[in-house]
């Protein structure tokens, strides 16, 4: 897809605040000179605002700060004017209810520090899962040009010997403990190696997934996702963002020029080849209706169906992000999904040409981390939609992480109202439920839990754990966490909460999961599944006002990527009416 400069030198956006001699003009410079910056800097270059996600209480962009400067080394080096901005930083391991209820908020108010504040154009800086997708999407409702860099994840950890992957690893062995196979001092021990390095999780979770996706849609310099956050070239990589994102002001390169059909198809399928988490799903249908596009889980299911996974990470695989580094990241995929025929080759980047050029020369140096396709994880990787009257707005599951042997299962089922339920009962030994039985989680969607938690892989029962199973079919109409596995189906909607037939499910009945079929299907007749949610009765919306009630009121489904009703549709970024 080509693309055509627009000529250069022009006036820019930022000329409205500090072009001109007039009484406006001198009060907005003014200000901004107590700061030290001389006279010449408002001669009409570019203005990059650095949109920086850096908080102490965001423990995976902890490094950003510093991060930050050499961007600005960049944007200086390439003749820019840049200015950090601090914007909301929503942290997936200590926000609560969750991330996810505040991820549309936090696009949001990026959208508005964009919309109402002199930047020509900005960097985005981002590492936590929900910072990514909650950054291009309000970048992308203003449309101003943007560039992703991100703060990249941990070193490995390891303990006894063996590796230690974010996540995946607190998820196994708080399993270990309750099966009796690991005590709690090991668990403690365990602890310091899990977190050894600044930077994001170094499994195949949803942050790396995230960095991974903002490449693959041509949103980063190629070769931005996988650089280690403390690896002397993730410095190199910002400064050169820095440089980047200068020159596309220049040429008014912007993310409509770049988040096209042909892009979110390559997403998919990366996703699809890197085992990519569940979460993607939701941020990016979420974004592509910031850009008025038409994506839906139907393209999911077709794009990715047929995509191998070939990256041997965590949470599907063996190895984590630090090896998918050394072994060339993410270009060496979508160099290999290019020469099997999975990549829209000509879909613009942010380095103004056809993504094939930024990755057809990349070297597999390790291809047991990044496999061929003979000797792929899973031969058919993707992201499975599946549909039926449990399910009729569809619902997700990662075959890459999920048992063989449970991808066509049948069983009674095993229901908890809620998360405080499932807590509750899990552990009670008196609990009718052994390994062939389906758990059912309900109320954990984007209105119930509220914000749709990432509870879906709920937990197996202690005494069933003690029998050395360590999997379960698992459905609910929450999230799982990318660093975690299992066969769990997620995202089932509509959710209980909106009046879903997952509401309706009731202890005891028979659930079918057919995985190759796209099947899922609750064996009861139409006539008592239509009298059962005649019946149900909707829950009270949360008490008092602010963002948990618009949330509330306005979060759409998860089949649509649960952003706000009204913020959907891509609206630019004009310059408003001065105040003064």
């Amino acid at each position: 897809m080509s693309f055509t400069p627009a000529p250069w030198p022009r006036s820019l956006r930022s000329r409205e605040w500090y072009g001109g001699t007039g009484r406006d003009s001198i009060y907005h410079r003014s200000w901004l000179k107590n700061q030290g910056y001389p006279a010449d800097l408002f001669d009409g270059r570019p203005v990059i605002g650095i949109l920086n996600t850096w908080s102490e209480l965001t423990p995976c962009n902890g490094h950003l700060r510093g991060l930050a400067e050499k961007v600005k080394a960049g944007v200086w080096e390439a003749g820019g004017f840049p200015v950090e901005v601090p914007v909301f930083s929503a942290s997936e391991n200590t926000f609560r209810p969750t991330a996810m209820m505040f991820r549309n908020l936090a696009a949001m108010a990026v959208e508005e520090t964009i919309r109402g504040q002199p930047v020509d154009g900005v960097v985005l800086m981002v590492g936590c899962d929900k910072t990514t997708p909650s950054l291009l999407m309000g970048a992308a409702s203003c449309d101003l040009p943007a560039i992703v860099i991100s703060g990249g994840p941990m070193l490995n950890g390891w303990f006894k010997g063996r590796r230690v992957g974010s996540g995946t690893a607190l998820w196994q062995m708080s399993e270990a403990i309750k099966a009796g196979e690991m005590t709690e001092a090991e668990f403690l021990e365990a602890e310091q190696a899990m977190s050894r390095s600044s930077g994001t999780c170094n499994t195949m979770g949803t942050a790396s997934t995230m960095a991974s996706m903002a490449e693959a849609l041509g949103m980063a310099l190629s070769g931005n996702a996988a650089i280690p956050g403390v690896d002397s070239r993730r410095a190199v990589m910002a400064q050169l963002t820095g440089r980047r994102i200068v020159q596309m002001v220049k040429d008014d390169l912007k993310p409509s020029d770049i988040l096209t059909r042909a892009a979110f198809a390559n997403a998919i399928r990366a996703n699809a080849a890197i085992g990519g988490s569940t979460n993607a799903v939701l941020h990016l249908l979420a974004l592509a209706g910031r850009v008025g596009l038409d994506l839906t889980l139907d393209d999911w299911d077709a794009l990715g169906r047929d995509v191998p996974t070939v990256v041997n990470l965590m949470p599907s695989g063996e190895y984590l992000m630090e090896e998918f580094f050394y072994a060339g990241g993410l270009p060496v995929v979508l160099r290999q999904l290019g020469e099997a025929g999975l990549l829209e080759k000509e879909a613009l980047t942010v380095s103004g040409g056809p993504v094939w050029d930024e990755v057809k020369a990349a070297e597999n140096h390790n291809d047991d981390v990044i496999r061929p396709a003979e000797r792929a994880l899973t031969a058919s990787g993707g992201i499975v939609v599946l549909k039926g009257n449990l399910a009729p707005g569809g619902a997700v599951l990662k075959p890459s992480a999920a048992s063989p042997g449970l991808m066509q299962h049948r069983g009674r089922a095993v229901v908890f109202e809620d998360i405080d339920d499932y807590k509750a009962k899990i552990a009670d030994e008196a609990l009718e439920i052994d390994e062939t039985c389906v758990m059912v989680l309900k109320n954990c969607g984007p209105k119930g839990y509220p914000g749709m938690a990432e509870v879906g892989n709920m937990g197996l029962p202690p005494k069933v754990l003690r029998k050395g199973i360590t999997d379960m079919v698992r459905i609910s109409d929450a999230r799982m966490s990318g660093t975690a596995y299992g066969t769990v189906v997620l995202h089932t909607s509509p959710e209980a909460a909106a009046g879903g037939p997952l509401a309706v499910v009731r202890t005891g009945d028979m659930i079918e999961l057919d995985v190759p079929g796209r099947r899922l299907h609750l064996d009861i007749s139409e006539a008592e599944l239509a009298e059962r949610l005649a019946a149900w009765e909707a829950p009270a919306p949360p008490g008092g006002g602010g963002y948990a009630r618009l949330h509330h009121d306005h979060v759409m489904g998860a089949e649509t990527g649960a952003d706000l009703d009204f913020l959907v549709g891509c609206r630019g970024a004009p310059v408003g009416r001065d105040s003064h």
